[in-house]
């Protein structure tokens, strides 16, 4: 498992991106390894905004009927970057295998391997959310901060077993919940292996959310599409909040900011005078 700021796999789409959209988009990827039973189910979900910025950075460009891009294409260019990717781990020696695997540390052995998925239809779905940007962000928030399994699935532990409650989505009614017995040594194995790295980030920003500009950028995009609250864009291209998100603590009005000024720099406006208590 690698960890780098821009794959091949996300440069590539972001240049196909600006090639078929004709804008500069942005993504966040967010890193899920396990599943329901603590196995080892390693899968990236990845929100893309359906539109870009304009080269010229002065308009919004929608994405087209279909959304975003062709998915088709999309895979086939995943497929081949993720192969390619394998090879390269493989040559510099950053991939052990083991039991019955143990054979495909062979060069040649990993090429035959490989070979099939080369021409296997890899599944890459992207699509509008149904439940708007909220419920998306809602699901992916779930995993960003959590572990493998949190207390309340626990039923019972000791030094010999670990019982825990888990979902069988292969069943379609509505009573899922199974309840699991694992050796505590098997328990602790399945836990340990979603433990990421020292240094390993589990999200990743790319592109318009990305980089040090990002919150000027979002605050461009929102008072391109309009949406975006109470807000001045000055002739230097910086976007200037007139109102705070939080309210007011005394009257639970909005806070307008009426003046900006550096640190030791003192405020030409003078606020009024507070009310004295009778």
């Amino acid at each position: 498992m690698t960890d780098t700021g821009v794959t091949p796999t996300t440069y590539n789409a972001r240049i196909m991106a600006l090639k078929r959209l004709g804008a500069k988009v942005g993504m966040t990827s967010v890193l899920h390894t396990w599943g329901s039973a603590l196995t080892h189910h390693p899968h990236v979900h990845m929100i893309v905004p359906g539109g870009g910025m304009s080269p010229d950075g002065t308009g919004w460009v929608a994405c087209k009927p279909g959304f975003f891009l062709h998915v088709r294409v999309l895979s086939r260019l995943f497929r081949r970057l993720f192969i390619e990717g394998l090879m390269a781990l493989h040559r510099s020696g950053e991939l052990t295998f083991f039991a019955d695997l143990a054979g495909l540390a062979d060069p040649d052995a990993f090429t035959a391997y490989l070979a099939p998925l080369r021409k296997t239809e890899w599944v890459v779905y992207a699509k509008p959310p149904f439940g708007g940007p909220e419920a998306v962000l809602a699901y992916l928030s779930r995993y960003t901060h959590r572990v493998a399994i949190s207390n309340h699935r626990l039923v019972s532990a000791d030094a010999d077993t670990v019982v825990f409650r888990w979902k069988d989505y292969r069943i379609k009614r509505s009573d899922r919940m199974m309840v699991m017995r694992l050796k505590t040594g098997e328990f602790i194995r399945r836990f340990l292996i979603h433990v990421l790295p020292d240094g390993f980030h589990r999200i990743r920003h790319y592109g318009l959310l990305a980089g040090a500009t990002r919150k000027t950028t979002i605050a461009r995009i929102r008072h391109l599409l309009a949406t975006a609250p109470e807000q001045e864009l000055r002739a230097d291209g910086k976007i200037v909040p007139l109102t705070l998100r939080e309210p007011c603590p005394d009257c639970g009005g909005p806070m307008r900011i009426i003046e900006i000024f550096r640190r030791g720099q003192k405020p030409m406006t003078r606020a009024p005078p507070r009310e004295q208590a009778a």
